[in-house]
């Protein structure tokens, strides 16, 4: 194994998988001679040239729609929007072409695509550098959608992305690319879509997060342990499809949740999460799920590191859940 941030394994997943399958094109803005606005296409244009490392024009429209025809036709293309808040010039494309290929074509045609975003705050990026927008691409019937929290993760849900017959939305918490390092395998392996991490187990509590937040949820659950609460962590990893049974499994174990997500509160992700916990296993709740959330404003840039979910706000959801 060796030793890794995410860009460093994020570039070793797209390496691997441009080295063992010839239809794995890249594209996007700035990708070739500079490697990415992080760097994670570092390298690949000098070792596959440019038929298959493609700058491409500021447009993410074109981008997008390129990528779908690349798709649409045989290849296995992986397009990077510099940040995920630029996909929103793209979006017609993906949501109303991408999404729906296989479905209005009953088959005939499919978009094994990935696009590749770095999302999350935490940066000092800004208000149109650090949105969480992955509620529009879970809302939209026909993608995949990954959020990753380690570098471990990063490598083999980016292979498994690239390998799948439908489209993914890739999501990467650009504040995790090189704050945090693991082992990683060199050797070649996948991890399933639609499959969460159990981080820790616990009896008093579930803690949910997925991508940029994870960190300061094993915080939490850390301070929780030194006052006697131990916390089942849940990272969900994927949020379409997201992992049903483990969720449900761990919340009817503990009867307490407390789900935690850097996007806006309302209509988030988590909400859909928190609204489907309590649907299906009511019965087994000691107190209502609570959400730990972005806010519902713009992503401001003065108090970027107040509008992120904090231990602190997590621990104060813990005790609401743990006194009801």
């Amino acid at each position: 194994m060796a030793l890794m941030t995410m860009v460093q394994a994020l570039n070793r997943a797209l390496d691997e998988e441009m080295a063992k399958d010839p239809r794995v094109v890249v594209l996007g803005e700035d990708v070739g001679k500079r490697g990415g606005v992080f760097l994670v296409t570092e390298g690949l244009l000098q070792k596959y040239g440019p038929d298959r490392v493609m700058d491409t024009p500021l447009s993410e429209a074109a981008i997008v729609g390129a990528a779908l025809g690349m798709a649409a036709h045989g290849l296995r293309p992986v397009a990077e929007i510099q940040f995920a808040d630029y996909i929103f010039p793209g979006f017609d494309q993906l949501v109303s072409q991408v999404a729906k290929l296989r479905y209005r074509s009953g088959g005939q045609f499919t978009a094994p695509l990935v696009i590749r975003m770095p999302s999350g705050g935490g940066v000092k990026g800004g208000h149109h550098h650090s949105q969480s927008p992955e509620a529009h691409f879970v809302h939209t019937a026909g993608l995949k959608v990954v959020a990753v929290s380690t570098p471990y993760d990063a490598k083999g849900l980016l292979k498994a992305a690239i390998r799948d017959e439908d489209p993914v939305v890739f999501l990467e918490p650009k504040r995790l690319y090189r704050s945090v390092k693991e082992e990683v395998p060199e050797e070649d392996y996948v991890l399933p879509l639609g499959k969460a991490a159990l981080r820790r187990e616990g009896k008093d509590l579930t803690l949910i997060g997925y991508g940029t937040v994870m960190p300061e949820v094993l915080q939490a659950a850390e301070e929780l342990a030194k006052v006697g609460v131990s916390a089942d962590v849940l990272d969900l990893r994927s949020l379409m499809p997201w992992d049903y049974e483990a969720v449900m499994g761990s919340v009817a174990k503990t009867g307490r949740v407390v789900l935690v997500s850097d996007a806006p509160r309302h209509a988030s992700f988590v909400s859909e999460v928190a609204a489907t916990i309590a649907e299906d296993i009511l019965d087994m709740l000691l107190a209502p799920p609570i959400r730990v959330t972005g806010f519902d404003t713009p992503y401001p840039y003065a108090q970027d590191k107040l509008y992120l979910p904090t231990v602190t706000r997590i621990l104060n959801a813990a005790k609401r859940a743990l006194d009801y």
